[in-house]
């Protein structure tokens, strides 16, 4: 694993810790909310580190250039790390199979 590697899976068992550490806090608490909290949070992170540079011909941030492509970007890993979750599907979603 590289160092981006390994900072990316710190970066998300810290939030996944921040979450339980909150659940616990406040044991009345609406999971979801916190959920959502953590999410908007990682999400408004994810678009501030995530800005182009000031060359508008930079090949590197050229995947991010503008908001939509931005947008687009954030979508997809929002897709590979939801799907790659072992919290992806659940013994409750409506589409399992029950027998």
């Amino acid at each position: 694993m590289d160092a981006a590697d390994s900072l990316n899976e710190e970066a998300a068992r810290q939030i996944v810790e921040l979450g339980n550490e909150l659940a616990d806090r406040h044991p009345d608490a609406d999971l979801w909310s916190i959920a959502d909290g953590l999410l908007a949070g990682a999400i408004h992170w994810w678009l501030y580190a995530n800005q182009p540079c000031s060359d508008i011909s930079c090949e590197e941030c050229a995947p991010v250039c503008t908001a939509s492509l931005r947008m687009h970007q954030l979508r997809t890993l929002l897709a590979e790390y939801a799907e790659s979750s072992e919290y992806y599907h659940s013994p409750n979603d409506q589409d399992v199979a029950r027998a």
